[in-house]
């Protein structure tokens, strides 16, 4: 049966009671905090979360217009922008929101264009978006980075989980011929042989299975 307090009845409960006056406070307290999160969310997080897209499109101008690695940044007059040192500052600033997780993933591609693949490899270990696409490609420039410092081992893993991510048409062939191509270097003949087959039955569409010549690439891991 649910009691019905009174004002005064609740004062002298508080006062009295000392396990009412705990749980009291420290739902209180909940509220507290519950409130000032969802009101950090909807005041400060959402819109700075926001603005960080914007961060990285100076960037992807930057780097696509590369020439002596500077171009024009729109948002400064007649100014300059490195795009790594631009991608950088995003990092630093956003790190957790949309604009701060995309930017290390460019940044990373940015590091590995120059060789730093150590560098490149701890951004894109700790990348974290939810497009589907994105979040393939972060594991396989993994395997990419393992790969360019002869962690073979480690690439092989990376480039199957790769392709089994939410398999495709486009990733997962991709990912399945630079694990054949891995497997091949680790002597894993059978398993070389098995992923360029998988392209050629399960993705005859796919750019591996239509421009590659695997049928080679079959023969010579039958021996």
């Amino acid at each position: 049966m649910t009691e019905n307090f009174s004002l005064e009845d609740l004062k002298q409960k508080f006062a009295e009671n000392k396990s009412f006056r705990i749980s009291t406070i420290a739902i209180g307290i909940l509220a507290v905090l519950v409130l000032g999160f969802l009101s950090y969310r909807q005041w400060i997080w959402k819109p700075d979360n926001e603005k960080s897209k914007e961060t990285y499109f100076v960037s992807l101008n930057a780097i696509a217009n590369e020439g002596n690695n500077t171009a024009m940044d729109t948002s400064k007059s007649g100014a300059k922008t490195d795009p790594i040192k631009k991608l950088q500052k995003s990092v630093k600033k956003y790190d957790g929101k949309i604009g701060g997780e995309v930017s290390k993933y460019l940044l990373a591609t940015q590091y590995m264009r120059k060789g730093k693949y150590k560098e490149a490899l701890v951004l894109l270990e700790n990348v974290s978006v939810e497009d589907t696409y994105v979040r393939i490609e972060v594991i396989g420039l993994q395997g990419d980075c393992q790969s360019e410092l002869k962690n073979y081992e480690k690439a092989y893993l990376l480039y199957q989980e790769a392709a089994e991510s939410n398999e495709n048409d486009f990733t997962s062939p991709m990912y399945l011929f630079k694990a054949g191509l891995i497997a091949e270097k680790l002597k894993k003949y059978d398993e070389a042989k098995s992923h360029y087959e998988k392209i050629a039955t399960i993705y005859p569409k796919s750019f591996y299975a239509k421009e590659k010549n695997l049928e080679a690439y079959i023969a010579r891991n039958s021996k």
